[in-house]
């Protein structure tokens, strides 16, 4: 596979230690000339469907310039040497890896991109690969959209003697995608970069019940109905969302044949962790039973999701599906149950969660592309025909 290459500007950015920078602001921050640190830490999202997904680093460029193209001034480069392999997987349920940190000229980065090394051979292991749960590690391939880098914006400021510390998340579920029934699978990249302010808080802690501890449980945080910050329990039940960005959030939980549980209100501060509940007041959505939606998107390098709104607010993302990128299908299974709420409450002495029958079985379709978005009403209270979106 040649040149995959700049592909994931902010997913590991910092998976090497900044080295030999050249600098892009001349004087830094106010123009005192004095370097600053970056301290760069790496997560994942869950990852649905795989057992693996590696990425080796070969070089990162960043620059203070979001406008700035290959070849102008103002990049500093890091070389790995050797490239590194990381199994994104590894990173869930509020695990960090510490990628090292470096001095750099202080100042406010605004574009990163990220170099892969190349796959070569044909059998593995791949440098870039995935491994589907209970098949064999495949190469990934990157569209050729994506061939020449994606150029990500963010803004991350690196002041005088002080550390910027950050951490990149990769959402691994939506951004290893299916090409048809070839058994090919192409990168997406679908990434999210936070500051972290504090180590003491910008984090949410909880549990649902034992059973529920398994990989197709999800829990995620959310703000109007999109998800900043999800991942999957542990096997007690434990889930731990970190780093999440200072804010009140709607707190989600789904499991296949369970209702959705949505926790309301929560708070996120960097000065403590918050704690939603404990091991003997866990979150234990109902059963139910759950309705295949099913249809086609184009182009097939849309995304295709379900909200749900619920009475009284707030709207929750329900469900995420795959589209396939050679046919531009997708499908995801949705509870037909109604969806049980609840306000969060400090140190709460009991958990009780409040069916919302008005919702049960009603969802909305959205699908994006380019930054253009089309819905559909469904009811999944009934057999759904197959959904079709189309984009000019």
């Amino acid at each position: 596979m040649k040149n995959v290459r700049s592909i994931w500007a902010m997913a590991l950015v910092a998976a090497a230690t900044l080295a030999g920078c050249g600098g892009g602001g001349g004087g830094g921050i106010g123009g005192t000339g004095r370097d600053g640190t970056m301290h760069v830490s790496l997560t994942d999202a869950p990852a649905c469907g795989y057992d693996h997904v590696y990425v080796t680093v070969d070089r990162v460029r960043v620059n203070q310039s979001s406008t700035a193209a290959d070849s102008d001034a103002g990049w500093s480069e890091v070389v790995l040497s050797p490239a590194r392999r990381v199994d994104l997987l590894t990173l869930t349920n509020g695990v960090l890896e510490d990628l090292g940190q470096t001095q750099l000229p202080a100042g406010t980065y605004t574009q990163l991109r990220l170099v892969l090394a190349e796959n070569s051979g044909n059998s593995a292991p791949f440098a870039n690969s995935v491994v589907p749960t209970g098949g064999s590690e495949t190469a990934l391939a990157t569209p050729s959209a994506q061939q020449s880098g994606l150029k990500i914006n963010v803004g991350i400021t690196v002041e005088p003697d002080k550390i910027a510390d950050v951490v990149l998340d990769f959402d691994a579920c939506k951004s290893v995608v299916k090409r048809g029934n070839s058994g090919q699978y192409n990168l997406k990249p679908v990434l999210s970069a936070t500051t972290v302010l504090s180590d003491a808080g910008m984090r949410v802690v909880g549990y649902v019940e034992p059973a529920l501890g398994v990989s197709s449980t999800l829990v995620s945080v959310q703000a109007n109905g999109v998800p900043v910050k999800a991942t999957v329990p542990d096997a007690t039940g434990k889930f731990v969302l970190y780093p999440v960005p200072v804010g009140t959030y709607d707190v989600v939980v789904t499991a296949p044949n369970r209702a959705t549980a949505v926790m309301t209100g929560v708070p996120v501060v960097t000065t403590a962790f918050t704690t939603l509940n404990s091991t003997a007041l866990p979150i234990a959505p109902p059963a139910t039973t759950m309705r295949t939606v099913t249809g086609t998107v184009t182009p097939a390098t849309a995304t295709v999701r379900a909200t749900q709104l619920l009475t009284g607010g707030p709207t929750i993302e329900a469900a995420w599906g795959a589209v396939d990128a050679t046919t531009g299908a997708f499908s995801f299974d949705l509870p037909i149950g109604a969806p049980v709420k609840t306000a969060y409450v400090a140190n709460p002495t009991t958990l009780s969660f409040t069916a919302d029958s008005a919702a049960a079985g009603k969802y909305t379709l959205v699908a994006a592309s380019a930054g253009a978005t089309k819905t559909t009403a469904i009811d999944v209270n009934n057999s759904v025909p197959p959904v079709t979106f189309t984009f000019p």
